[in-house]
């Protein structure tokens, strides 16, 4: 799992060794953790267990290539939004670059690029990313508290209803359910939210 707090992950995918070493170091130094895949099959397997805030993927692989391995990417409901940035050892041939962002790719980059090039390209996707993250999160956070004003509603509902029913049975009776009043409007106000009463 990921979370706000933790590195945007980067897939890696080369079925050359020395292009996914070559890779790793062009982003040493920003906030990602690479994870390297030297197939379409391997990459996709890593995509079943985790999220990635960007694939950076070798258009030419044999036996499953980028562009089958991209349509697999963007079938799955789980990573059909994970942005992909190709790249290729071939010529700058208008018609490759057609098919990778026919495949839904975001970018297309010709080797030999350039690395600097790369990484601010990796930073904007990694940004957008912890961007994203930050405001899944909060928004949680509102449902949480939207939840516990819910429920302290609730149990003020509740207190004021013990309140009339005691002040209209008079006497002991009516004694009783306003303690049992108290006891529900201390409970709503030490579960709602920002309250420092403890338990």
């Amino acid at each position: 799992m990921t979370g706000p707090d933790r590195p945007a992950k980067v897939l890696l995918v080369d079925d050359r060794r020395d292009n996914l070493l070559a890779l790793e170091a062009i982003l040493q130094g920003l906030p990602v953790q690479t994870v390297g895949a030297d197939s379409g099959e391997d990459a996709l397997k890593h995509l079943l267990v985790d999220d990635f805030a960007l694939i950076l993927l070798d258009a030419q692989m044999p036996t499953m290539d980028g562009f089958e391995t991209a349509r697999h990417i963007k079938r799955r409901e789980r990573t059909r939004h994970v942005p992909i940035i190709f790249l290729t050892a071939a010529d700058r041939d208008s018609h490759l670059a057609l098919r990778g962002y026919a495949a839904g790719a975001v970018d297309y980059l010709t080797k030999p690029f350039d690395p600097w090039v790369l990484r601010a390209k990796v930073s904007v996707f990694v940004e957008l990313w912890t961007k994203t993250q930050q405001l899944a999160a909060q928004s949680d956070l509102v449902r949480v508290r939207d939840g516990e004003l819910r429920a302290a509603g609730v149990a003020v509902d509740e207190a004021t209803a013990l309140l009339k029913a005691g002040l209209a049975a008079g006497g002991e009776v009516g004694r009783s359910q306003v303690e049992k009043a108290m006891e529900t409007l201390t409970r709503a106000v030490r579960h709602a939210p920002g309250s420092s009463a403890r338990p």
